[in-house]
């Protein structure tokens, strides 16, 4: 199956939250998203900008570095937040519970790679690169391997 691919330039972090927006109003239990890129890429300024666009109550997105997982309730249902950087094997995801996760929630996934075998297939993957000539611009390059990402891809574009 061919990827729909996808590549947006915010030149700031309003830009970058903008777009996280977007993406968190269309999201429902069950999908994933992975997010890659270099330590200051941007990872967790979207999943936080995501995160509070789909929250009631504002209240503060700590990166979970080394929590490992964060989870928060809204409207749509749980979102979870999950920074794998730290993780030293996959068996220690049965422990998170982020399969089950997978399934029943909506999922930021940073340092994607640590999952393994057990990354969800229809996940969408967003990567996330800075720009050596413009210190606040990102390079986002969004793909979804599953047709169903195509209409949100559409609307962004």
């Amino acid at each position: 199956m061919t990827a729909t691919l996808l590549k947006l330039a915010p030149e700031s972090p309003a830009e970058t939250a903008e777009i996280a927006a977007r993406i968190g109003a269309v999201l429902k239990p069950g999908d994933c998203l992975l997010l890659r890129g270099e330590i200051g890429s941007g990872k967790t300024h979207f999943a936080r900008s995501l995160i509070q666009s789909q929250m009631t109550e504002p209240e503060d997105v700590p990166s979970p570095t080394f929590t490992l997982v964060q989870v928060y309730d809204t409207a749509k249902g749980e979102i979870w937040h999950s920074d794998l950087y730290r993780l030293s094997a996959v068996e220690e995801l049965e422990e998170l519970g982020l399969s089950d996760a997978f399934e029943t929630a909506i999922c930021l996934v940073e340092w994607p790679d640590k999952l393994g075998p057990l990354a969800p297939a229809a996940a969408l993957t967003l990567n996330f690169a800075t720009d050596p000539d413009h210190e606040e611009t990102r390079h986002l390059t969004i793909a979804g391997p599953d047709p169903k990402w195509s209409p949100l891809l559409e609307m962004l574009s």
